[in-house]
């Protein structure tokens, strides 16, 4: 039978009262091509039983970074998670909780959020931190859009060695909004600091870096960062939170504004999300933050206590003043980062960052050894590093796989130029035998000649 409980009389009742004769004109507007003709191709119908062990079986033959040694980055990383963060996460109370309007009811999630935001404010360097984005991408796309606000020009550099998928996410936002996006070419995977300084002019509104870059390397920004505030042009970085355990803030760097994927900050990868974006700013641009704001506050007895703040989107306050149309938080995924980020402390963050560098190197040294193999870039890097492969990374990438092997990303599916050039991602996971059992591997990929 039918999911639909509507009668041909319901049907043709509510067709007069929209003032359309048939259902087709209101889909008019879909072109021919894409619409269904044909009935769908279903299997026969299936009892309870019978779909749960096909599901079952369906479900088994996915590979996930728990099952496999995994060398994947960019952008979304295979970090330690202490069980405890799961443990707290977990609690009723926190997982039932829902968006925290009102604030006599939701003390536990607004003093969550606080926290979150003081630590995001610690580990970035920054003034002021919001409650969090739905991702970095977003982040990113969000902090041109206050530049633009703030500054109000239509011009915004971004580093030809931002994450591809950002970049796509800041062009589907600024196309409709008509602000040009102008990439900064780069020399060695680096930003092109002389060519920074021609693009430079009184129409850029900001200048957008990532550091570590989606290369993993390490950026020059502090020639950056002056040659933009000359313009009056705003500095936003994109930083890998981890990388901030042993690098400078991007309170150090003087940027204005903050941004990043905080996956890396107790969230699984879960097959791609959900994940949470973080935003710092200087407090000269909190007015423009979107998202909200949590801040601590005391009741009329004096005692202390927690409430939303300050909330720029068009719902709150008047459509003409708004800064975005964010309707909330990741509020578990923040949560996680939050117990994440208090479990570590300074020192834990510390320790995995440098876990994270050492192996990497170790990782890329012993790689480079291999006949055919080399780094592709000799800049500073944190993390992830690029190899030049003797053939298609395509190929390595399969191989590997079949040997529970996460081997990289090749990065031809983002510049045809790179065609033969491996992304690795080492982090603190992985331990000194995997590292070289990837080694071997690779090694004895390049024994089959015409491979």
């Amino acid at each position: 039978m039918s999911y639909v409980p509507n009668t041909e009389q319901n049907r043709k009742e509510m067709l007069e009262k929209i003032g359309v004769r048939e259902f087709s004109e209101l889909i008019g507007a879909i072109p021919d091509s894409v619409r269904l003709r044909d009935e769908l191709k279903l299997p026969p119908s299936l009892s309870e039983m019978e779909l749960t062990k096909l599901l079952g079986e369906r479900a088994n033959q996915s590979k996930d970074a728990s099952q496999m040694i995994c060398f994947l980055g960019g952008g979304a990383y295979d970090h330690f998670i202490p069980a405890i963060v799961d443990h707290i996460i977990s609690r009723s109370e926190y997982y039932t909780a829902y968006t925290p309007y009102q604030a006599e009811v939701s003390q536990g999630t607004l003093q969550t959020i606080y926290e979150f935001q003081s630590l995001i404010c610690e580990l970035t360097g920054m003034d002021v931190a919001n409650a969090s984005m739905y991702d970095g991408a977003s982040a990113a796309a969000e902090a041109t859009l206050l530049a633009h606000a703030h500054t109000g020009r239509d011009e915004v550099l971004v580093a030809g060695s931002l994450n591809p998928n950002y970049r796509d996410v800041l062009n589907t936002y600024c196309g409709s909004i008509k602000i040009k996006v102008r990439s900064l070419p780069l020399v060695e995977g680096l930003v092109d600091v002389e060519e920074t300084k021609k693009k430079l002019s009184d129409k850029v509104s900001c200048v957008i870096v990532q550091t570590p870059n989606f290369f993993g390397l390490l950026e020059n920004v502090g020639e950056i960062e002056p040659l933009a505030h000359s313009v009056g042009a705003l500095v936003i970085l994109v930083c890998d939170p981890i990388s901030l355990g042993i690098l400078k803030t991007p309170g150090e760097f003087n940027a204005d504004i903050a941004v990043g994927e905080g996956q890396a900050l107790g969230t699984n990868l879960n097959l791609g999300g959900p994940y949470l974006g973080y935003f710092a700013c200087r407090r000269s641009l909190i007015r423009r933050m979107p998202g909200r704001i949590v801040a601590a506050t005391t009741d009329t007895r004096g005692k202390r206590g927690f409430v939303m703040t300050l909330q720029t989107r068009e719902q709150h306050i008047r459509r003409e003043k708004a800064t975005s149309n964010i309707c909330t938080n990741q509020a578990l995924c923040a949560l996680s980062a939050c117990v994440y980020l208090s479990l570590m402390g300074k020192s834990g963050i510390r320790k995995v960052a440098k876990f994270c560098l050492q192996k990497s190197h170790y990782a890329t040294e012993q790689i480079s050894r291999i006949d055919g193999f080399k780094k592709r870039f000799d800049a500073p890097f944190f993390k992830e590093f690029v190899i030049e492969t003797p053939f298609s990374p395509k190929r390595i990438v399969r191989s590997l796989l079949k040997r529970n092997i996460f081997a990289g990303i090749d990065l031809s599916r983002f510049d045809r130029k790179l065609k033969n050039h491996l992304l690795v991602c080492v982090t603190e996971k992985r331990t000194k035998e995997e590292i070289d059992h990837l080694v071997d591997e690779l090694r004895k990929l390049t024994c089959f000649k015409g491979y």
